[in-house]
């Protein structure tokens, strides 16, 4: 649980320090919600959830908060993240069907999966509540090929994530 802290301070104080010291975040964000369409975001939020978590949600929080309708605009990009996740799921169960990646996982990796596969559900929740790369954890998870219906139910953590970064970055700025 402490190891999640340090991450979590450190990501704080980079955007602290971004906001002080290199451009003000607030006029970043009012750019963006004058200067782009809600749907080219959102898509670009889904495109980045659904490979790898490219860019950090909390970036599309805060923009979400400067828009009209804050509440419906966190609802979607939490709706898209999640949907982005099962989208990163179904890419690791692809990876898995891969030959060559079917045998390297079965043989060489064979210790880690039997971990990965016994710890699965803690590897989603990780990756739905902390500040690490949803799409990553759901993208290990299908090729473990954990069971789909629990990992649906873990995601689902997701957007309790996305109510109290929304709460606590709506403070913020």
């Amino acid at each position: 649980m402490y190891k999640a802290i340090l991450p979590i301070v450190l990501f704080v104080g980079i955007i602290v320090g971004i906001h002080f010291f290199v451009i003000d975040i607030n006029d970043a964000l009012e750019y963006a919600t004058e200067h782009f369409p809600p749907l080219g975001v959102l898509s670009i939020f889904f495109v980045s959830e659904s490979i790898l978590g490219l860019i950090p949600p909390e970036i599309f929080i805060a923009w979400s908060g400067k828009t009209a309708h804050p509440s419906l605009y966190l609802a979607l990009i939490a709706i898209l993240s999640y949907l982005g996740g099962i989208v990163s799921y179904f890419e690791g169960r692809s990876i898995a069907n891969i030959p060559r990646v079917f045998n390297y996982l079965e043989g060489s990796m064979s210790k880690h999966i039997k971990n990965m596969r016994k710890w699965g559900g803690l590897l989603i929740i990780v990756g739905a509540t902390l500040p690490l790369p949803f799409a990553v954890s759901s993208v290990a998870a299908g090729i473990i090929k954990f069971p789909f219906r629990s990992y649906l139910a873990f995601g689902l953590l997701r957007f309790v994530r996305f109510l109290v970064y929304g709460i606590a970055i709506y403070g913020l700025l």
